[in-house]
């Protein structure tokens, strides 16, 4: 009478049994098969900047009868934004007095920006950039530069304005597209009133110069940024860029200083003989 109620338990047991050694067996192969590496969501950083993006690049100016007919039409369009913006930081607009040059800058290409000068002779000579956003997304922006031959608040390139206006217009841009360092670093200071030019002075087209300095980019581990480059176009010395950027690319802080002298002495050697040996003298 016994045995049928045994029967069920020995084979419960043994159901048991097999399931544990299949579990077993499943565990021995994971270990032993290569498992995909998990990725933290922290390491999925988005790409600041394209790689290999250092080479020696130029910024363009055109004047307005170089401009192309499209960019001529979106300025027009945008004058009373412009105008009441520049009023808002104290700039009076009044288009038949002002001029103004197109900065083509590679690194935000969805934007139109243009420097507008007055100058009514010495010590009163105003100037600013204006953003203006193609394809209407987004707002005219404008960076003072020099109002009446000062700077406005403080100068433009290190000001807290010029910072906030250029991310914004960065967080216009286009997403997913990293743009080049060197080329994003020659914009900032266009926008806030450089004409930059890296390499030698004495050439215009600096893209001839294929081993000229081009500044440097440094990646620190906690992922900040930090772009330096030296405008050697700049009066009446070089002037040193340094832009730090966060780990989303958010410009912190700039930067610009007068860049150190190099106090290289030149030498000329011209062999002569003395006491029967050659040496090198200079003059």
């Amino acid at each position: 009478m016994e045995r049928p109620r045994v029967l069920p338990v020995l084979l419960a047991i043994a159901a048991i049994a097999v399931a544990c050694a299949s579990l077993a067996a499943q565990a021995v192969r994971n270990a032993s098969t290569p498992q995909p590496r998990q990725v933290r969501v922290a390491d999925q950083r988005p790409m600041l900047f394209a790689p290999g993006s250092e080479a020696a690049v130029a910024l363009e100016f055109r004047g307005d009868d170089q401009m192309s007919q499209q960019d001529r039409d979106l300025e027009a369009a945008a004058e009373s934004s412009i105008g009441e913006r520049a009023g808002g930081v104290g700039i009076d607009f009044n288009q038949r007095k002002w001029k103004y040059q197109q900065i083509v800058c590679s690194a935000l290409p969805n934007h139109l920006f243009l420097r507008f000068m007055r100058d009514q002779g010495p010590g009163d000579v105003s100037v600013f950039t204006a953003s203006i956003p193609r394809g209407g997304s987004g707002q005219v922006r404008i960076i003072p530069i020099q109002r009446r031959g000062y700077s406005l608040f403080s100068p433009a390139p290190i000001n807290a304005l010029t910072i906030s206006a250029f991310n914004r217009i960065r967080a216009e841009e286009p997403p997913g597209n990293a743009p080049a360092w060197l080329a994003t670093g020659l914009c900032y200071a266009a926008l806030a009133g450089a004409h930059p030019q890296i390499g030698s002075p004495e050439i215009a087209d600096v893209r001839q110069l294929p081993g000229a300095p081009t500044g440097s980019l440094v990646t620190p581990l906690h992922g900040n940024a930090v772009i330096r480059f030296r405008d050697v176009a700049a009066a009446p010395r070089p002037m040193e860029w340094t832009m730090t950027f966060n780990g989303s690319g958010k410009l912190l802080k700039a930067t610009h200083s007068p860049a150190r002298e190099s106090k290289a002495k030149v030498v000329v050697r011209t062999p002569s003989e003395v006491h029967g040996r050659l040496v090198a003298s200079s003059q």
